[in-house]
């Protein structure tokens, strides 16, 4: 048999699109030439190949090599077809039965010495694999993230060797069977380690409920970046769902995934001088961003004015739709997006405005200029706007310790619950239509409202992101009304509002 056919998986965006691997033997002078829009690190499998087919005393045909990895028109990019192509090669020379090829799905880094390495974007390649109702053979230090699909048939494997003993039904692969693990709440910094700033942890709870955004405005010290780290803590527990859709981002990210950080909320800090390729995704093979990586889990920006102008407008689109579509010549790819951002910022550019020292000589300009730093429209599509004031000394040498995460967890949780069953969404994802019919507020607290409207300003935007406020606090009272009480305390969310 001169040519052999085998399945592997390339990644596109989430998506794990299948690769037929071609093998094709043939007379003429030795060659060995891979085609079907191959990458660098594609066309290197060329030498890893064939050291790995030599050092694991197979023959290497002396013929005209060609491998095709179909589609053509789908970029290929990784080692991650070494291992389908030496049991290509294998199989059109004979080497190797061809029968059961059919079977399974290929994919795996070859060394030099046939070992398997760890790929990447095991768990996308594995979930749409077992779609296709195929085992996926893939490195053993790759077949836990794999685990983590549901009833797939994996079948790990160290070496080159294993994966030929297995086709050949000399000594079968074992399908991996993940070891049960005590369900344990994941460790998160605890909120009872900020002393003082009520007012600020009320807000990351009402933050926290709806999911909401916020932005955070204080004098250095303050402990913003504190309540910031200790945000992930009280969010809701992970559903089945959202752990493994952040689990396959993690994978696909430069950094990959490790499985202790299953079902932990992802927090991602990404310095201010992240670019935008960094924070939103791209790339000549688009790769998920900061934004991406943070789905189901929080997004801090630290230094909030500090960011490239340019960079924090293309957040703006992302945190209306939840997702984000990266577009170049040749690829299109699209992330999910659906993290919650909180952001933190000093009041002015020396950071001592309004701090009891007085020690601030910033002219009105000059904190005009930083704070216009923030577009308007992305200002606006923040829900909570929070002033942070410096903690009195009394309060810092207190020794009672602050209501702990579990608390707050507990209820942000049962106000979660109320949301899903109410509406199957949490508030801040409700569309126009939606807030008409679940976020009415009674008549006195609509008159408020319209009395804000007209004081403050507000764009139809921030007016709506007020009534899902609204709604969050009422659902962490527990009522089923939107009050006055409720509707004046969104209000007071909106201090970047008052001061416009």
């Amino acid at each position: 048999m001169s040519l052999a056919v085998l399945h592997s998986r390339a990644l596109a965006g989430m998506d794990a699109p299948e690769v037929a691997v071609e093998v094709h033997l043939s007379g003429g002078l030795p060659s060995f030439t891979i085609v079907g829009l191959p990458e660098a690190e594609v066309k290197e499998a060329r030498d890893r190949v064939r050291a790995a087919l030599v050092n694991a005393h197979f023959d290497f045909p002396a013929r005209r090599v060609t491998v095709n990895l179909a589609p053509a028109d789908l970029p290929k990019e990784s080692g991650r077809f070494d291992l389908p192509i030496a049991l290509g090669i294998l199989a059109a020379s004979g080497q190797l039965p061809a029968n059961r090829l059919e079977e399974y799905e290929f994919a795996g880094e070859l060394s030099l010495t046939g070992d398997l390495r760890p790929i990447r974007g095991a768990l996308a390649m594995t979930y749409t694999a077992h779609r296709c109702g195929r085992a996926f053979v893939l490195p053993r230090a790759s077949a836990e993230e794999a685990s983590l699909v549901r009833d797939a048939r994996i079948l790990p494997a160290k070496t080159l060797l294993e994966v030929c003993a297995h086709l050949a039904r000399r000594e079968e692969l074992q399908p991996y069977i993940a070891q049960p693990s005590a369900a344990t709440q994941p460790d998160y910094p605890d909120l009872a380690d900020v002393k003082g700033q009520t007012q600020a942890k009320r807000a990351l709870e009402v933050a926290a409920a709806g999911g909401h955004s916020l932005l955070m405005a204080g004098p250095p010290g303050t402990g913003k970046s504190m309540l910031a780290a200790r945000f992930a803590g009280i969010l809701p527990p992970m559903s089945d769902a959202e752990a493994l859709e952040s689990a396959a981002l993690q994978s696909l990210g430069s950094g990959g995934f490790r499985i202790e950080q299953f079902r932990r909320r992802p927090f991602r800090a990404p310095h201010h001088s992240a670019s935008s390729v960094a924070l939103v995704g791209g790339g000549a093979n688009p790769r998920p961003g900061e934004i991406s990586l943070a789905h189901h889990g929080v997004l801090f920006l630290d230094e909030l004015p500090e960011f490239d102008r340019r960079v924090l407008e293309m957040l703006r689109g992302p945190l209306e739709s939840g997702h984000v579509a990266i577009s170049r010549a040749a690829r299109q790819a699209e992330f999910p997006a659906r993290f919650q951002l909180i952001a933190a910022m000093n009041p002015c550019p020396c950071g001592y405005l309004g701090h009891f020292s007085g020690k601030c000589r910033c002219t009105p300009d000059q904190v005009a200029r930083y704070r216009g730093r923030i577009s308007g429209p992305l200002l606006d599509r923040i829900d909570i706007h929070l002033e942070v004031p410096a903690v009195p000394q009394e309060d810092l040498l207190r020794q009672t310790a602050g209501e702990a995460s579990g608390a707050v967890r507990a209820r942000v949780a049962a106000a979660h619950r109320l949301q899903i069953e109410r509406q199957g969404k949490s508030n801040s994802s409700l569309a126009t239509r939606e807030i008409d019919r679940w976020c009415r507020p009674e008549a006195a607290a609509e008159g408020l409202l319209r009395q804000a409207i007209a004081k403050l300003n507000l764009s139809a935007r921030a007016y709506h992101r007020v009534l899902k406020l609204a709604r969050s606090i009422a659902d962490l009272a527990r009522s089923e009304a939107i009050a006055v009480a409720h509707v004046a305390e969104a209000i007071q969310y909106r201090k970047l509002d008052r001061m416009a």
